[in-house]
């Protein structure tokens, strides 16, 4: 084991069951054979990508479709276009402008309908305030809003004038806002009195409020009056819709570069300094329109439902850029999952007849917890694909939200990045599953498992570092003041995208996701991804949620120790601790056993939805937790 014990991870749980798509899925897609479609797009990527703008709007055509200067790219070189004119003002000369594009139901019980021509006139008429707040092209707005519609006007209306928007997801601290408008130099912070989240009011305002003294490119505060909470006013303070009221509904679509720059969203590293990593108009636009549309096999008939916000990438691309494009009917829930009761998702499925559902593991294993009564409560017979994002789904969630959704749905597991801007690695509809596998690489992408030295590894099976070959239209273009940093992803393995994060390929092509490479443990000279750990314990049926971490080891290296949440109806025992690290060492084999199992009510996580393994271990250890900002209440 010496030679290798740094270069692979041990792929031990082993899933056998294959999925068949239901035939009238497959008929009707897009993608009827990806084999073929994969192999096309790989023998041309240029061809592959170029047919997939070729059917979007663009002031002006390119001149050429990639220049790549590792590790820079740049795409559809010398074309003048704009995200939001494919968004909205290229839907007002078809029958699509008075079409739903948004169905929007408050925590308190209202609800908004928004068409096409609707949203067009509320992002025009928020456009022209932003101009007479005199913000300008390349200017950056940083809007800090809970999930109601303004949200999506304001990153519109921002990208319509060519200003550069930066959404700061609500649940931040005052803390984590001000860092992200200061390394962004925001001259516009735009916000609400509050947002309901559960049972209280989340205080937006106050928190700008708290900090806006000390951003010294703030100019301006636009407040949302969402819940007719008291707030105090200050100099430089201005009533959403005292701006808006007067503004005319039609304002003129800036004609940008394609390589021009359309947000910056900080995602949160290691060290501690959110990284603002930007995106860009044309390439962004083109990756996220034809990955929407073949993934999720958007139709004009379908109401699409992703639960994310809008502050994470996740709503970036496909809550707002990606349905737009696509002429989709989409949904927004402002609240929680199991929030007023446990089955408001899946009434609400009912109500609006979502047939494109895309939510979190962490948000199914959550409902799981309540049992299978709640969603046999509803009609669920709407609803035609499902998706998962964020992290690897264990198979146990995989198929607990496959059965109660009717046993018949296609889950479209899709593994991406903030950085990726695109889902990279994903099932078609066409494509057989297993579960909990991300399936293959979307066309056009080049996704490979290679050791610490960038070679292949071609043992099925056999876990690594997952990298990316090839570039593609949706990469980002940096990170946002910090050149080495963004270069830093490409030189960590030769002539490669470093993901981050560990995987194997088995004997079929599938990719599994093991974990981030940063949360892997070393046992006894074996390198063991978290994610199948804590897949084998959360196949037990006494278990919710499980998260893992290494211990030093005078033995073995590194002990590992999980975290266990239990189901309602299920106590803690030493019986149980001993039935559970029998029930891995069942699934897995000895040397994937705890040596240690704690139960606890519940498990830190990211805003997102993502265990913080780095805080448990932190804790653990008695080392210091490090940048916290992203961490749930």
């Amino acid at each position: 084991m010496a030679s290798d014990e740094k270069e692979t991870v041990e792929g031990l749980l082993e899933i056998k069951e294959i999925y068949e798509p239901p035939k009238e899925i497959v008929e009707k897609a897009y993608v009827k054979n990806y084999d073929e479609v994969y192999q096309a797009a790989i023998k041309d990527p240029e061809k592959f990508w170029e047919e997939a703008a070729n059917e979007l709007e663009w002031f002006k055509k390119w001149n050429k479709v990639l220049e790549w200067d590792y590790p820079k790219a740049k795409w559809f070189l010398g074309a003048k276009v704009n995200i939001v004119h494919n968004a909205l003002d290229r839907h007002m000369n078809t029958w699509r402008r008075n079409k739903v594009a948004l169905y929007w139901e408050g925590q308190d019980g209202s609800s908004r309908t928004l068409s096409y021509a609707d949203l067009y006139r509320e992002v025009n008429r928020f456009a022209n305030a932003l101009k007479e707040l005199g913000i300008k092209k390349g200017d950056r707005v940083t809007i800090y809003l809970p999930r109601i519609p303004e949200q999506m006007i304001a990153m519109l209306a921002t990208a319509k004038i060519g200003a550069i928007h930066s959404v700061v997801y609500s649940g931040f601290s005052a803390g984590a806002l001000k860092d992200r408008i200061i390394d962004a130099e925001a001259k516009v912070v735009v916000t609400a009195d509050g947002g309901y989240y559960r049972n209280k009011i989340v205080p937006l305002k106050d928190t700008v409020d708290e900090i806006r003294d000390e951003c010294p490119t703030l100019e301006h505060v636009v407040v949302v009056r969402r819940t007719g909470k008291d707030i105090r006013e200050k100099e430089g303070d201005i009533d959403w819709n005292e701006l808006v009221k007067d503004k005319p509904v039609e304002c003129k679509t800036e004609e940008m570069d394609s390589e021009d720059p359309l947000f910056i969203l900080y995602t949160s590293g290691t060290t501690g300094k959110p990284k603002g990593v930007l995106h860009v108009h044309g390439g962004y636009m083109v990756g996220v329109y034809r990955t929407m549309k073949w993934i999720f096999d958007i139709k004009d008939d379908d109401v699409y439902w992703c639960t994310a916000d809008a502050g994470w990438i996740t709503g970036h691309s496909y809550i707002v850029y990606g349905p737009l494009i696509n002429g989709a009917t989409s949904l927004m829930w402002e609240g929680a999952p199991d929030y007023p009761h446990p089955g408001i998702w899946w009434s609400l499925i009912e109500k609006y007849k979502v047939s494109i559902f895309y939510t979190t593991p962490t948000a199914i294993r959550a409902l799981m917890r309540y049992g299978e009564e709640w969603p046999r409560k509803y009609d669920l017979s709407s609803l035609r694909i499902l998706g998962s994002v964020g992290e690897p789904i264990n198979p146990e969630a995989w198929l607990w939200f496959r059965k109660v959704t009717g046993d018949r749905c296609p889950i479209m597991d899709t593994w991406w990045q903030t950085e990726t801007g695109m889902i990279m690695i994903s099932p078609l509809p066409c494509v057989p599953l297993k579960p909990g596998s991300a399936t293959k690489p979307f066309p056009g992408i080049v996704a490979e498992i290679v050791d610490k030295d960038g070679n292949k590894i071609t043992e099925p099976n056999k876990g690594g570092y997952l990298v990316i070959r090839t570039p593609w239209p949706a990469m980002m273009r940096t990170i946002y003041k910090d050149p080495d940093r963004y270069n830093s992803y490409w030189e960590t393995i030769p002539n490669a995208y470093h993901t981050g994060d560990m995987a194997k390929m088995d004997e079929d092509g599938y990719f599994w996701i093991l974990g981030r490479a940063d949360d892997v443990l070393k046992v006894s000279g074996y390198r063991l991804g978290t994610a199948e750990i804590e897949s084998a314990l959360v196949s037990h049926e006494a278990v919710a949620e499980a998260a893992v971490i290494g211990k030093p080891d005078p033995v073995k290296g590194e002990a590992i120790k999980a975290f266990v949440v239990l189901k309602e109806g299920y106590e803690p025992s030493d019986d149980l601790v001993k039935e559970l690290k029998m029930h891995v060492r069942e699934v897995m084999g000895p040397i994937a056993m705890p040596s240690e199992i704690e139960f606890r009510e519940s498990l830190p996580k990211t805003r997102s939805g993502k265990i913080m393994r780095r805080l448990l271990k932190a804790q653990e250890l008695g080392l210091p937790v490090g940048d916290t900002s992203t961490l749930e209440d």
